[in-house]
């Protein structure tokens, strides 16, 4: 499996120095053909290197290639896309310039209400896959945001992700607060995501304010208490100049109610973050429900009148491949005569 590191070390024995591979990667990462500018090749890669670059650049497109797209209305569009070994991951091209892009085949953390984890952990994407995921999307359109809330947990293949993190913020061409890390609240992340040369912003998977249901909901989390991962995002917040993204999905009947609204309030009032509330994208295979939009939008309005910001995102498509998962779950059991006959439906932008 490919990673940046390896594609490094190829380009330097050909004889490539630091500059000739940033040009490399640049071009790769930004989707710019070689021959784009006006000085050609030969004035500035060695021979070796430019020999090599027709197949580099093919092994490189290869990494990551389009399987299914579905637009949406709002002009966002979820991608399936095929990596090499026939395994695939979901990007979601969003509004505004943005992707959302995906770590992991499969997820170990095992959220009750996402259909990513059913399967568990299949394998971890590489850096380089990663990084193929935002080539991708560039050749369909401009990228300016990355966001790591796809498939897979992110601190779960932290030096995978903080790899594609680093070359994104650097020959990508992407502002460093552009580039959103979500988490689950891994230790390790709260610890690296600072020391390295690109410090993303970071988004927590929040989703309850109590303990006792968070281990419920999101099984195989670290044990860190809503309150020890909000003091944890606090620290981080004031450190990077990032304000923290809460993500709370929101569950019919589960964590829409008062008391829920009352510890909201508790956590991060007077914190420097925002909570985004997303209400719950159904999946039939799933028991959770989504709660009303105008409930939805009371508990938002509610939150503000208490001094919590608190941004309510409507997430479309909520029939069959609207949230995270359901489109390679559903690609895995439709057979492939089936599946390109399959009406283009509307997606959620959420990761």
């Amino acid at each position: 499996m490919l990673a940046i590191a390896d594609l490094r070390r190829r380009l330097t024995a050909l004889g490539a120095n630091d500059a000739h591979v940033g040009r490399v990667l640049r071009h790769w990462v930004q989707a710019r053909p070689l021959t784009d500018g006006r000085r050609k090749l030969e004035h500035y890669l060695p021979q070796a290197v430019r020999e090599a670059l027709p197949a580099l650049m093919d092994e490189l497109h290869g990494l990551a290639t389009l399987v299914e797209r579905h637009p949406g209305e709002d002009g966002s569009a979820r991608l399936l896309v095929g990596l090499k070994d026939g395994q695939t991951v979901e990007s979601v091209l969003l509004p505004r310039d943005g992707l959302c892009v995906s770590s992991q085949v499969g997820c170990a953390v095992g959220c009750r209400f996402c259909m990513t984890g059913k399967d568990g952990l299949l394998r971890q994407v590489t850096s380089a896959e990663i990084v193929a995921q935002v080539a991708l999307a560039r050749r369909e359109r401009v990228v300016k945001k990355v966001v790591f809330m796809g498939m897979g947990e992110p601190s779960h293949n932290l030096e995978a992700v903080l790899e594609a993190i680093e070359l994104l913020g650097t020959e990508g061409n992407i502002g460093h607060k552009n580039l959103v890390f979500s988490t689950v609240g891994d230790p390790r992340a709260f610890e690296r995501l600072g020391a390295g040369p690109v410090k993303p912003a970071l988004a927590l998977s929040l989703h309850t304010t109590k303990a006792a249901l968070r281990q419920e909901l999101l099984p195989r989390a670290p044990r860190l208490t809503p309150r020890e991962l909000v003091e944890a995002g606090e620290r981080y917040a004031r450190q990077t100049g990032y304000p923290i993204q809460y993500q709370w999905t929101l569950l019919e009947g589960v964590n829409d109610g008062d008391d829920e609204l009352d510890g909201i309030v508790d956590l991060l009032r007077g914190r420097y973050g925002v909570l985004n509330m997303i209400p719950y994208n159904s999946v039939p295979e799933l028991p959770f429900q989504r709660p009303a939009w105008d409930k939805a939008r009371d508990i938002a309005r509610r939150l503000h009148q208490r001094g919590v910001l608190t941004k309510l995102r409507d997430s479309a498509g909520q029939d069959v491949d609207g949230g995270c998962g359901q489109l390679r779950a559903r690609s895995l059991d439709t057979p492939a005569t089936m599946r390109d006959m399959r009406r283009a439906i509307p997606i959620t932008p959420a990761g």
